[in-house]
């Protein structure tokens, strides 16, 4: 896998997913990191999560990687190259009673492999992807499936927040939110992530 530079993720970005959490819908991006160590790349493998620190949940995302440095006036098909599928697992417990006390969602968000993508495919338009579902598929049943015309912040409002708090360039990657059907991951779970109707990637699932 090439070298990705900086993880960044998008919370609470589809308001049925901020709903279902009981979180409110927020009116600016909500963003947060993941360290590259929590990368994994897809390949049909077995990806070990951490099963002694509470409910392990998935979030499938569309994730765009960044082919440049921001500029004002930059078009979304000159700023992404490509984009992949991934799974933003989080710790829901640690999660939750790191947000009881006001604390970063580091230890929730950033453990080994708790960043998985598929294989990137090139970019193709943001007409196509407003055209196109993404989902989730757990055991052969769909869990999730969003678009993200239903993002409350599109494409180009993330880039440009993202730049403005923290700088961006060729190689970063984003991932832009998550739709509602989060859930608990059980051990043995076998994961699919498709676009449209096509298998991009695939996984399972085994607690360490």
């Amino acid at each position: 896998m090439e070298t990705i530079r900086n993880i960044f993720c998008v919370g609470r970005n589809y308001r049925l997913h901020a709903e279902e959490l009981g979180n409110a819908v927020p009116t600016v991006p909500m963003l947060f990191g993941k360290p590259t160590h929590s990368l994994t790349l897809t390949n049909g493998q077995t990806i070990e999560l951490p099963g002694n620190r509470g409910e392990v949940h998935y979030e499938a995302e569309l994730v765009i990687h960044i082919a440049r440095p921001f500029s004002e006036g930059a078009s979304l098909e000159e700023m992404i190259d490509k984009i992949a599928l991934g799974i933003d697992f989080t710790l829901r417990d640690v999660q939750s009673e790191l947000k009881k006390n006001s604390h970063p969602w580091l230890l929730a968000k950033g453990f080994r492999h708790s960043a998985v993508i598929t294989p990137f495919q090139p970019f193709p338009g943001l007409a196509v992807c407003e055209q196109t579902d993404f989902s989730l598929n757990i055991n052969g049943e769909q869990a999730q499936r969003g678009n993200i015309r239903n993002m409350i912040f599109d494409l180009m409002t993330i880039i440009r927040y993202t730049h403005e708090h923290f700088g961006l360039g060729a190689g970063d990657i984003i991932f832009t939110g998550t739709p509602e059907g989060v859930g608990p991951t059980k051990n043995g779970d076998h994961f699919s992530l498709l676009w449209g109707d096509q298998i991009w990637g695939e996984f399972t699932a085994t607690f360490s």
